[in-house]
C-alpha cells in the first residue's frame, strides 16, 4: 500500500475543457452522428447531465457528447486513456489513463480534471466503481484506489492470482461489494465490501470474450462470448460460477452489457447479421435487434466495436459505436430498446371508384402479443385533405388483424395510414397504403394542330376545358423545337366563362404547344399536345447584273455573257444550318435542273452566303435560282421547309 497527498494529485498535469451542461430533450427516435476519434476504449453514459462520454486511446483523449452524438467537449493529454467509470452521484466520471499509469477524476459539470492518481508502474485499463472505491485492472491483476479521507490511496495486487491476462471487470451499483473480473480463460468473483478483494469463486470462461457484466440482482455474471466458443453470450452463476443457458447470437460476440432494470444488451460483430441484441431478464431469445447500416465502401455493413455498448441509466436508451470499412466511429443512440417493435401492415385495393364503400385490412403482430381491443388510429389523404383527415379509430381482433371500410369523396391518390400508439412495453409503429380511386375523364382541347405560319407570327392557342368538379386552372406550354430552348410555361390562370385560356406564341421555331388541367377530386388530369410549325425568312439577291427588264411575265436579271451572276441568300440563322441553292435552265419551253443542282451552301453567322454562279459564255440562255431551308437536310429539324421565290436570269452578248 502506498499514500498520496490530495495537494501533490493536484499538481499533476493533465488536459482541461470547460463545458456548459444544459438539460437536453429526449430524442424523438434513434440517432447516429460520426465521432471525431481514431479508436474506442471504454464509454459510460451520464444519466444525470444527459452526456456520453468515450475514450480515445490513439489519439489519447475523451470525448463528451449529449444524447444525440454532439461534441460538448474534449479533454486532450491524457495518453492511452481506455477505462471509464463513474461516481454514484454521476458527480466524477473516473478514467484509466495506461500511457502515465495514473487514473484522473473529472467533475462532470464542468468537464475538468479536479484530481489524479498515480499508480506507480501499474499502468490500469477498466474500471468499476464499487461502494465509492476505484478499482482498476493493471497487467494481470486488480487493485482499488479508496479517494474517502483526507488521504486517498492507492492498492494494489488485489487479484489473488483467480485470473490472468487482459483483466476485464464487472459491477453493478444494484450489488454492493461485488466485483467480477477475468481475463486469460480464467473468470472470478469478489466480495470487495471490506477493504481489499476476497476471492468468493473462481471459474472459467473462453479467451475470445471481450468484455463482462454482473446483473443488477447480483446473481449472474455474463460474458461476451459463451463457454466453449460458441455463439452467444454466456451466463455463469455469481455463487460458483457454473454455467447457465447462454443468450443466443448469430455472429460474433464481442461485447455485453446490463441495464438497471435488468434487461441484456449483447453485441456482435458481423457484417451480414444484425449487430445488438435486446434480451429481457431471464429470456433466451432477443426482443429487439439492430442492423447497423453500410456506411462504408465494402460490401458488408458497420460492424460494432469490442465492447462500445453503454446504457442510459433510466434505461431509455442504448449506445452503441460502430465502425465502417474506413475507420469512421459512429455514436449510434438506440431509443427505446427494451421495448418491442411490433410490425404493422395496411392492405388497401389498388383501384376503387369514387364515392363506392372499400374494404381495408391489416394486422398488428409483436413477439409478445397485443391484446384484442388494441385501438389504431385512421387517417385519410386525398387531394380534398391533403394534410389527412382523422378516421373513427380501428381495433384490433384476437389474432392482431382489423380492418374498416370507408367511401372516399375524392379520386385519384388515397393513402389509408394506420398507426399504433405504443405502450409501455411496445413501440409506436405506423404503416399506409394507397388506392387509385377514379375519376371523371376531362374533355381538354387545344387549336392549331399542324398549322404553318410565317417566320415571327403572333399565333393566338386556345385551349377549351370542359365540365369540371373545383379546378378550372388551365397551364399553357410552349416547347419551342431544338434542345437550346426550353419547355416555357407560358400562362396558368383560369379559364373564362365560355371554358377557354388564350395565349399568344412568337412563332420563331417549330412549337410543340401542350395544354395541362391537373385534375380535380372528381375529374382526372388531362394535358393535350399540338404542334404547330414555323417557316424561316428566307430571299435571294443577286448582283452583277447590267439591267433588269421583262420578258414575258416575269422580270429577268441581265448579263452579259462572261459576267458571273452572285447569288446571296439571307436566311434565319441556326447553328450548322445551311441553305439549298437550285439552279435551273430553260430548253425547248421546260425548266430542267442544271447538272449539278441543288446544292448545300452553309451560312455565315450572320445568315448569309454567297455563291458564284458563274458564266456561261455565250447569249441566250434563259436560267433561274432560289434558295430552300428544307428540314433536315439543312443541318437542323427546328423549323419547317420554306422556298424563296423565284428569280431569273437572261445572258446576252
Amino acid at each position: 500500500m502506498r499514500s498520496i497527498s490530495t495537494a501533490t494529485a493536484l499538481a499533476v498535469l493533465f488536459g482541461s475543457a470547460a463545458l456548459a451542461v444544459g438539460a437536453a430533450g429526449p430524442a424523438a427516435a434513434d440517432s447516429a452522428r460520426i465521432l471525431p476519434v481514431k479508436s474506442v476504449g471504454d464509454m459510460v453514459v451520464d444519466g444525470v447531465h444527459r452526456l456520453v462520454y468515450i475514450s480515445d486511446p490513439t489519439s489519447g483523449k475523451i470525448l463528451i457528447t449529449d444524447y444525440s452524438g454532439t461534441v460538448r467537449a474534449t479533454l486532450a493529454n491524457e495518453p492511452g486513456v481506455t477505462g471509464l467509470a463513474l461516481s454514484a452521484d454521476s458527480s466524477q466520471l473516473y478514467a484509466a489513463v495506461k500511457g502515465d499509469d495514473r487514473i484522473v477524476a473529472i467533475d462532470t459539470q464542468t468537464a475538468t480534471p479536479t484530481v489524479s492518481y498515480p499508480l506507480g508502474t501499474a499502468a490500469p485499463s477498466d474500471l468499476e466503481v464499487v461502494d465509492g472505491r476505484i478499482w482498476f485492472s493493471y497487467d494481470s491483476d486488480l487493485g482499488f484506489v479508496d479517494p474517502s479521507g483526507t488521504e486517498p490511496s492507492v492498492h494494489l495486487d488485489q487479484a489473488a492470482g483467480a485470473v490472468a491476462g487482459q483483466v476485464q471487470l464487472g459491477a453493478d451499483p444494484s450489488a454492493p461489494g461485488v466485483l467480477v473480473a477475468g481475463g486469460g480463460g480464467a473468470l472470478a468473483v469478489y466480495d470487495v465490501s471490506a477493504q481489499g478483494a476476497t476471492v468468493r469463486a473462481k471459474g472459467s470462461m473462453d479467451y475470445g470474450v471481450k468484455q463482462i457484466d454482473l446483473t443488477p440482482d447480483g446473481k449472474q455474471v455474463l460474458t461476451s462470448w459463451a463457454a466453449g466458443g460458441g455463439y452467444g453470450i454466456g451466463a455463469y452463476s455469481a455463487v460458483d460460477l457454473t454455467q447457465q443457458p447462454s443468450l443466443p447470437i448469430d455472429a460474433y460476440p464481442n461485447a455485453v452489457r446490463v441495464a438497471p432494470n435488468g434487461y441484456v444488451a449483447g453485441g456482435s460483430s458481423s457484417w451480414y447479421e444484425p449487430d445488438v441484441h435486446i434480451y429481457r431478464a431471464g429470456a433466451t431469445k432477443p426482443l429487439r435487434e439492430y442492423d447497423f447500416p453500410n456506411t462504408g465502401h465494402s460490401s458488408g455493413a458497420d460492424t460494432l466495436v469490442d465492447g462500445a455498448l453503454a446504457w442510459a441509466p433510466d434505461s431509455s436508451r442504448l449506445f452503441a459505436v460502430s465502425e465502417n470499412d474506413g475507420g469512421v466511429y459512429t455514436l449510434r443512440a438506440l431509443t427505446d430498446p427494451t421495448k418491442e417493435l411490433p410490425t404493422l401492415t395496411v392492405s388497401a385495393p389498388a383501384t376503387a371508384a369514387r364515392a363506392k364503400k372499400l374494404t381495408v385490412t391489416g394486422k398488428l403482430t409483436s413477439k409478445t402479443p397485443l391484446p384484442a381491443g388494441t385501438s389504431l388510429t385512421v387517417t385519410r389523404t386525398d387531394l380534398e385533405s391533403p394534410n389527412g383527415r382523422a378516421l373513427a379509430a380501428v381495433k384490433t381482433k384476437a389474432d392482431g388483424s382489423f380492418s374498416f371500410t370507408d367511401t372516399p369523396p375524392a379520386g385519384g391518390k388515397v393513402t389509408y395510414k394506420v398507426s399504433f400508439g405504443g405502450d409501455a412495453t411496445h413501440v409506436p409503429a405506423s404503416a399506409s397504403d394507397a388506392v387509385q380511386v377514379s375519376r371523371t375523364a376531362t374533355a381538354l382541347s387545344l387549336n392549331n394542330n399542324g398549322k404553318v405560319y410565317a417566320y415571327g407570327a403572333d399565333v393566338k392557342f386556345t385551349a377549351h376545358l370542359g365540365k369540371t368538379y373545383k379546378n378550372r386552372t388551365v397551364e399553357i406550354w410552349a416547347d419551342p423545337f431544338g434542345a437550346d430552348k426550353p419547355n416555357k410555361l407560358v400562362r396558368s390562370a383560369k379559364v373564362n366563362s365560355s371554358g377557354n385560356l388564350t395565349v399568344t406564341v412568337d412563332m420563331t421555331r417549330d412549337t410543340a404547344v401542350t395544354a395541362v388541367f391537373k385534375g380535380d377530386a372528381q375529374y382526372a388530369p388531362k394535358s393535350v399536345k399540338v404542334n404547330a410549325f414555323a417557316k424561316v425568312r428566307v430571299s435571294t439577291a443577286i448582283t452583277k447584273h447590267y439591267k433588269k427588264a421583262a420578258i414575258g411575265s416575269h422580270t429577268y436579271y441581265w448579263f452579259h455573257k462572261n459576267t458571273a451572276p452572285i447569288v446571296t441568300t439571307t436566311m434565319t440563322y441556326y447553328r450548322g444550318r445551311a441553305q439549298r441553292l437550285e439552279l435551273e435552265i430553260y430548253y425547248q419551253g421546260k425548266w430542267y435542273p442544271s447538272e449539278d443542282s441543288p446544292q448545300y451552301f452553309a451560312l455565315g453567322t450572320n445568315g448569309k452566303s454567297a455563291v458564284n454562279l458563274g458564266a456561261p459564255g455565250q447569249s441566250g440562255i434563259k436560267a433561274r435560282v432560289r434558295a430552300a431551308y428544307v428540314n433536315g437536310a439543312s443541318g437542323d429539324t427546328v423549323n419547317t421547309t420554306t422556298l424563296s421565290d423565284w428569280k431569273y436570269i437572261y445572258f446576252t452578248n
